[in-house]
C-alpha cells in the first residue's frame, strides 16, 4: 500500500476520533451544565437548538464550498476552529452568552464534520474498498474516551468548564498537525462549465435515512444522561456511562460494518439496523432499573451504528466527486440531529421524558421502511483514485 494512502487513512480515523472526543465531552457533561447555570429541560433544548442551527447553517453552504475548496482545505480550518469554539462554550457564564457560543461551536463543527466525511470518502475511493464504517469507529473511540474521562472528571470534582477546556487544549495542536495527512479531492470532470447539476434522487433518500439515524444518535447523546439520572434514579457518574456504553456498541458495529456491507449489502443491513434500534430502545424505556437500561443502550448503539456511515459513503459514490453529495446528505442528516433532541426537550415538558423518548422507537421503524426504497444495487461502485506514480488499483 502506498505510504501516503496509509497515512491519510490513519489521519482520517484520528480526525474522527478527535471530533467524537470534543462533541462527546460536551454531551456527557450536559447534566453538569444544567447545574452550573440552573437550566430547565426546555432551556437545555434551546441550547442544543442553537448548536444544531449553527451546524445546519454552515452545512447548507457547504456544497459550493466543498466543490471549490475541497475537503483538505476546509478540514485544516474547521478542525482548529471547532476546538477553539468549544473553549468559548466552556467559559460562558449565563444562558444568553451560552446560546451564542453554542451557535458558533455548531457552525465550526458543521464545517469540520462535512469536510471530515468528504475526506473519508476520498480516502475510501483511493483505497478502492469500503472504509467509512471503520473511520466512523474512530468517532466512537473518541466519544467513549469522552464518556470515560467525563466520569473520572465528575468523580474528581472537575467542573464542566475545566473538563471542556482541557479537551480543547489537547485537540487543537493534534488537529493542526493532522492537516498534513489529508488527501486532495479528485478533480470534478463536470465542474468546467454549465449550470450547477442537481443531485441524483438517491442522494435525497440517503439524506432522509441519515436524518432518522442522526435523530436517534442525538436523542441518546443529549438526553440519555438526564433520563438515567432523573427518571431511573442513577447517580450522575453512573448516568454518564450511558453514552460511552452506547458508543461501545456503535464501535463494535462499525468495526465489523464494512465486512458485513460487502457480504450482505446495504438494504438488508439498514432494514435490520432500523428494527434493532426500535426494539432495543423500547427495552431502554421499559427498563425498571438503570442496569437494564444501560445494557439495552449498548444494543441500540450496535443497531444504529452503521446507518449514518453507509448513507454518507453511498452519497459519496453517487456522483463523480464526494464533497457536494456528502454535504447535501450530511446537511439533511444533521437537521435530524438538530430536531431530535430539541423535540425531546419540548415533548418532555408537555408529557414526561420517558414518553418523549419513545420518538426513537418510531425513528427506528422509519429507517427499516425507508431502507426498502433503496436500489437493490449500490448507486455506483467505489472508484479508486490513482495516486501519483501508481497504477490504478482494483476495487475490492
Amino acid at each position: 500500500m502506498n505510504r501516503d494512502l496509509r497515512i491519510a487513512r490513519y489521519g482520517a480515523v484520528l480526525t474522527f476520533a478527535l471530533a467524537g472526543l470534543m462533541v462527546g465531552t460536551m454531551t456527557v457533561r450536559i447534566p453538569a451544565l444544567t447545574d452550573k447555570l440552573g437550566l430547565s429541560e426546555s432551556e437545555v433544548g434551546t441550547v442544543l437548538l442553537a448548536w444544531g442551527l449553527g451546524a445546519l447553517v454552515s452545512m447548507q453552504s457547504m456544497r459550493r464550498v466543498m466543490a471549490r475548496a475541497g475537503s483538505r482545505t476546509v478540514l485544516r480550518v474547521g478542525g482548529p476552529l471547532t476546538a477553539l469554539s468549544l473553549v468559548a462554550v466552556a467559559l460562558m457564564p449565563n444562558l444568553p452568552t451560552l446560546l451564542a457560543a453554542s451557535a458558533v461551536f455548531g457552525m465550526a463543527f458543521g464545517l469540520f464534520d462535512i469536510a471530515m466525511n468528504a475526506q473519508g470518502s476520498t480516502v475510501e475511493r483511493a483505497h478502492g474498498r469500503p472504509l467509512m464504517n471503520g473511520m466512523h469507529a474512530g468517532w466512537c473511540v473518541g466519544a467513549m474516551a469522552a464518556g470515560a474521562t467525563g466520569s473520572v472528571s465528575i468523580a474528581l470534582g472537575l467542573s464542566f468548564t475545566a473538563n471542556l477546556v482541557l479537551v480543547s487544549l489537547i485537540s487543537l495542536p493534534v488537529l493542526s498537525v493532522l492537516g498534513r495527512a489529508y488527501l486532495p479531492d479528485a478533480p470534478a470532470p463536470e465542474a468546467t462549465a454549465g449550470p450547477r447539476r442537481r443531485m441524483p434522487p438517491v442522494v435525497y433518500l440517503l439524506g432522509a435515512l441519515a436524518f432518522f439515524a442522526f435523530m436517534v444518535e442525538g436523542v441518546v447523546a443529549d438526553w440519555n444522561g438526564l433520563y438515567m439520572r432523573d427518571t431511573l434514579g442513577a447517580p450522575e457518574a453512573l448516568a454518564a456511562l450511558g453514552y460511552p456504553i452506547f458508543e461501545a456498541g456503535m464501535l463494535i458495529g462499525r468495526l465489523t460494518g464494512d465486512r458485513l456491507r460487502s457480504r450482505f449489502g446495504v438494504r438488508g443491513m439498514l432494514t435490520v439496523a432500523g428494527l434493532a434500534t426500535a426494539v432495543f430502545f423500547g427495552v431502554v424505556l421499559a427498563a425498571p432499573v438503570p442496569a437494564v437500561a444501560l445494557a439495552a443502550v449498548f444494543f441500540v448503539g450496535l443497531g444504529v451504528a452503521t446507518i449514518s456511515p453507509m448513507t454518507l459513503s453511498l452519497a459519496g459514490t453517487a456522483t463523480s466527486t464526494p464533497g457536494p453529495a456528502i454535504a447535501q446528505a450530511g446537511a439533511m442528516g444533521y437537521a435530524g440531529l438538530l430536531l431530535g433532541p430539541v423535540a425531546i426537550g419540548f415533548l418532555s415538558d408537555a408529557t414526561s421524558l420517558r414518553t418523549a423518548l419513545g420518538l426513537a422507537v418510531v425513528l427506528g421503524l422509519l429507517i427499516a421502511v425507508a431502507a426498502r426504497l433503496l436500489p437493490r444495487e449500490e448507486p455506483t461502485v467505489i472508484i479508486p483514485l490513482r495516486p501519483a506514480g501508481e497504477k490504478q488499483p482494483l476495487a475490492a
